[in-house]
């Protein structure tokens, strides 16, 4: 079978479309068409007269004004499948062009296989794009995964292998020592058939390197528990171990590039289900850190989770320590799906993220950790409620009970994010989303080089 022949592609702003035309023989053709480069806008050329034999002459691609990769997302929805292109020059980056045609092309296909290739670039893929687009697509992979194929031991499964792939030391906790050493995470993941896992991976060897660590919240699934989901908020709920996914698919980069840190993750993988073993409301549990906590609702089960991976993390003193979670929906409100909310107690922290996803076009948006709603989570029984008895400010208080078990030292942030794409966009295919993954990693980098 023959290789298509390459044809090219021009990616053109608004601003350009007067230049570019005046150097192509379909001019007259695309203005007629009223092509006017707008972002994700795709104009297919008429043959070229020399080239008969080529049934396009090429085509343009709109960037609009945006710089960000997402544009490119649009060859491999909006070029003709099974065919080649090659990228003419033009005002854009090489990564961000081919990071971007990468995450445009992802499916998840397990159980629908794609019957034509999609639209491909020729030539040699930047390694970094690779490696990103590989990462992030990873996560988008685990967050996709029904919950029936995707039970806790799965998930710290898949945590297991990364680390193997990458030569870093992992160990999977379950059983009595689950229970025993993080008893709030296991009181989450009793009401399950599936029992509860916890796993960890450390990578990087030099002492004098700056120490990242990343926690992510895994529950496979998510009932709400005794506290009951409607089913309108059930449907979605097999991505609620997207914090999981996402500080995987970061560390994966992290490794991948062989970036000069050493890197710890955690990940507790549970399921919130209903049964005779299930965790009630009103509960006390006691956590890792020793503070007692009174169950307030049974659906606000990822902070208690995150609790006790946490206050392990600040044992090791880390440089860095962010977490993600899909951790309430009064983030989503705020700021809808595509703004991870961020909470944290250093704002050199907190400005490197947002400078970093700004950068990167990843956009996170900071919260603040109010300590004046702080005694909304006080309890007449315990050290603190997992709940507040008020109707307002769901994502701080969520946030502020996560900052009871980092101590003012740890320099943390917190990332409360969606970790999904709800409809079909360039470079955003809906389902599962590592948002905050490409912000995260180029603030690291960024710590890296200013430090040395």
């Amino acid at each position: 079978m023959t290789q298509p022949i390459a044809l090219p592609l021009f990616p053109v702003r608004p601003n350009g479309l007067d230049a570019l035309l005046s150097q192509l023989p379909a001019a007259d053709f695309v203005r007629a068409a009223g092509f006017d480069a707008k972002m994700g806008k795709i104009i297919l050329l008429p043959p070229n007269p020399d080239k008969a034999a080529n049934p396009l002459g090429g085509a343009l691609l709109g960037l609009g004004d945006d710089r960000s990769p997402y544009p490119f997302g649009a060859i491999a929805s909006g070029l003709p499948p099974d065919t080649l292109w090659s990228l003419m020059p033009g005002d854009y980056d090489a990564q961000a062009a081919h990071l971007g045609a990468l995450l445009g092309a992802y499916r998840y296909d397990r159980f629908k296989p794609q019957t034509r290739k999609h639209a491909q670039l020729t030539g040699p893929i930047p390694t970094r794009a690779t490696i990103i687009a590989g990462a992030i697509n990873h996560a988008r992979d685990l967050i996709n995964t029904p919950a029936n194929l995707l039970g806790p031991a799965d998930l710290a499964d898949a945590a297991l292998a990364l680390g193997h792939r990458h030569g870093a030391r992992v160990e999977r906790i379950s059983g009595d020592a689950l229970t025993e050493g993080y008893p709030a995470l296991a009181a989450v993941g009793a009401g399950s058939d599936r029992p509860p896992h916890m796993v960890t991976l450390r990578w990087g060897d030099d002492k004098h390197a700056k120490l990242i660590s990343l926690v992510g919240k895994g529950v496979v699934f998510d009932t709400g528990g005794y506290d009951l989901k409607p089913s309108s908020a059930m449907l979605r709920m097999k991505k609620d171990m997207g914090g999981a996914a996402t500080v995987l698919g970061l560390a994966e980069a992290i490794m991948a590039l062989n970036l000069p840190v050493r890197l710890e993750l955690r990940i507790g993988c549970v399921e919130n289900s209903v049964s005779g073993h299930a965790m009630r409301p009103l509960d006390v549990l006691t956590t890792r850190a020793g503070l007692t906590v009174e169950v307030g609702n049974t659906d606000a089960e990822g902070r208690l989770v995150l609790a006790d991976l946490l206050t392990d993390a600040v044992a090791a003193q880390p440089d860095w320590l962010i977490n993600f979670a899909t951790l309430t929906g009064a983030a989503r409100t705020a700021l809808g799906p595509d703004l991870p909310a961020l909470f944290s107690n250093d704002d050199g922290l907190a400005n490197h993220l947002l400078t970093a996803g700004l950068a990167v076009s990843d956009p996170l948006w900071r919260l603040p950790l109010w300590q004046d709603y702080a005694p909304w989570l006080d309890s007449p029984i315990a050290s603190l409620n997992s709940v507040s008895g008020k109707p307002h400010a769901g994502a701080i208080i969520a946030a502020l009970f996560l900052n009871r078990f980092v101590p003012a030292s740890t320099r943390w942030a917190h990332i409360d994010t969606y970790a999904w794409n709800e409809t079909n966009r360039p470079g955003r295919p809906e389902g599962g989303e590592a948002l905050g993954l490409r912000a995260s990693l180029a603030a690291i980098e960024t710590l890296v080089s200013v430090t040395g």
